[in-house]
C-alpha cells in the first residue's frame, strides 16, 4: 500500500531519453538562487590539499599500533583492489562547521570529500531542504523566534512522538528567516562560533555546488512513509532536481539512500542512480514496521538478507559495529561477514560515521585522560580507526573530517 503513494510521486522515467516525467501531484520546481560562494574562514586552498589549520583540521596523527589499528583483511578482502572507497561528508564538514549548511559542504570540498551528504525534508510548499530531521529547533534558531511560537506542535513520526516546530508547517520563505546552529555546541564549541551565519540550504542550492566543484551527491531520503502520507513526497522532486542538472545515470557520481526498503524498490524501475539501502544500529525499517512486515535490520544484514537487497540497491550504508562490534568496554571485537558477504552479493558498503571526538571512537581509538571533563569531546586517533576500516575492504566511508578521511584513505591504498 504504501509503494502505491510512491507510485503516484514518481510517475515515470523514459531511461533510454533520460526524460522525468512527474505526476499532478508533484510541485513545480523552485528555482533558488544560490547563496554566495563565501570562502569559510581557514579553510584550505585548493580541494583536497587544502588544511584547515584554524579549526585542526588536516593534521592526520599517526594510526595506533598493535591489533587494534593492525591489518586485517580477512573480513572484506584486499585493499583498495579494483577502485578506491570513496570519502562522503557525513553533513557536510559536521566537525567543524554548523552540519547542513553551504559553509559544510564548501568546506567539505576544500577538505577533499568525494561526495557531499545531504538529509532531506520538505517544506509546507514542497521544496527539498537539508535537515538531518524535520524537527528544526535543535539545528537552527526558531525558539527564539515568537512570530513562530504558535507553531510548536507534538507530532508522530516513524511511531515516535516528538515536539517541536517542522518543517512542512513553514514555506520555503519562512524557513529562510530561520539561522543555523551547531547541535552539539559542548561537543564542538569550534563550530558553534558560527551559529547564527547560515541559512537552511535547498536541495537545489546544494546540486549546484556539487556540480560547480566537480563532487558527487550522497542525498538521503529522510522519513519517506512519513511524507508519502502527508502528501509531500520526497522522491519525485528529488530526482527532478538531480535530472534537470543532468544526474540520471548510473555512472554519475550518486547514490540515493534510505533507511525504508519500498521508496528504494519503486525507485530501482524508474531510475539508473545507484541506491544505498542504510542499514540502522537496531530496530528495522519503519515501512516494515508500519505495513506489520517482522523483518529487523539484522535480518537484512544476512546472506539471504543482502540477497534481496541486490535486487534493488547497489550499496549498504552501515553502522560501523555491524562490520566489527564492540563489546560492554566498547573495545573492538571479532569482524562479522558483512562486507564479504556484501561483496559476494555485489553490494558495495559505505560505513558510518566516523567522528573525531573519542565519544565517537571505539574504546581502542580514544586518547587521553577520561577522568579529565573534556575527554568525551577530545580528539582520538580517528587516523588509526579509519585505517583501519580500509583494511577491512568497505567501498567508502561517512566521515565528520574529510580531510584525514581522505588522507589516511590515499595512505593505505598507496600501501602505507
Amino acid at each position: 500500500m504504501v509503494g502505491k503513494v510512491v507510485g503516484a510521486a514518481v510517475s515515470a522515467v523514459l531511461l533510454g531519453g533520460g526524460v522525468l516525467a512527474l505526476s499532478p501531484s508533484a510541485p513545480a520546481v523552485v528555482d533558488v538562487p544560490v547563496d554566495g560562494a563565501d570562502t569559510p574562514p581557514g579553510a584550505g586552498a585548493a580541494k583536497g590539499a587544502g588544511a584547515d589549520t584554524a579549526t585542526g583540521a588536516g593534521v592526520v596523527p599517526k594510526t595506533g599500533t598493535g591489533a587494534a589499528a593492525g591489518t586485517d583483511t580477512k573480513a572484506g578482502g584486499a585493499r583498495c583492489s579494483s577502485r578506491r572507497p570513496i570519502v562522503i561528508a557525513h553533513r557536510g564538514a559536521s566537525a567543524f562547521r554548523p552540519e547542513h549548511t553551504l559553509a559544510a559542504y564548501r568546506l567539505a570540498v576544500r577538505m577533499g570529500a568525494d561526495y557531499i551528504e545531504t538529509d532531506l525534508v520538505s517544506t509546507k510548499d514542497h521544496v527539498l531542504v537539508a535537515r538531518h530531521e524535520n524537527e528544526l529547533s535543535k539545528t537552527t534558531d526558531v525558539a527564539g523566534h515568537p512570530e513562530f511560537a504558535g507553531r510548536r506542535t507534538t507530532r508522530r513520526i516513524n511511531g515516535h512522538l516528538r515536539t517541536g516546530w517542522f518543517t512542512e508547517d513553514f514555506t520555503l520563505d519562512e524557513l529562510r528567516t530561520l539561522r543555523a546552529r551547531e547541535r552539539f555546541p559542548k561537543r564542538r564549541p569550534h563550530s558553534k562560533v558560527y551559529d547564527g551565519q547560515a541559512s537552511i540550504p535547498t536541495l537545489e542550492e546544494i546540486v549546484r555546488l556539487a556540480r560547480r566543484h566537480g563532487v558527487g551527491l550522497y542525498p538521503e531520503i529522510k522519513y519517506s512513509t512519513y511524507f508519502a502520507s502527508i502528501g509531500l513526497p520526497i522522491e519525485g522532486p528529488l530526482l527532478a532536481t538531480l535530472a534537470r542538472h543532468g544526474w540520471k545515470d548510473r555512472d554519475d557520481p550518486v547514490f540515493i539512500q534510505s533507511f525504508e526498503t519500498w521508496n528504494l524498490r519503486e525507485l530501482r524501475p524508474v531510475t539508473r542512480l545507484r541506491l544505498t539501502q542504510l542499514i540502522g544500529a537496531r530496530g528495522a525499517p519503519y515501512d516494515l514496521v508500519a505495513a506489520g512486515d517482522r523483518r529487523t535490520y539484522r535480518d537484512l544484514v544476512t546472506p539471504s538478507g543482502l540477497k534481496e537487497i541486490a535486487t534493488y540497491a547497489d550499496a549498504v550504508g552501515v553502522i560501523t559495529s555491524r562490520i566489527v562490534p564492540t563489546g560492554p568496554d566498547g573495545r573492538l571485537g571479532v569482524p562479522t561477514s558483512l562486507v564479504r558477504d556484501a561483496h559476494a552479493r555485489g553490494l558495495q558498503v559505505h560505513a558510518a560515521t566516523v567522528r573525531n571526538e573519542n565519544a565517537g571512537l571505539p574504546a581502542d581509538y580514544r586518547r587521553g585522560d577520561p577522568a579529565r571533563p573534556a575527554y568525551r569531546r577530545a580528539a582520538g586517533d580517528v587516523a588509526g580507526w579509519l585505517r583501519r576500516l580500509y583494511t577491512f575492504g568497505v567501498d567508502g566511508v561517512f566521515a565528520n573530517d574529510p580531510v584525514v578521511a581522505r588522507a589516511v584513505r590515499d595512505r593505505v591504498c598507496a600501501g602505507g
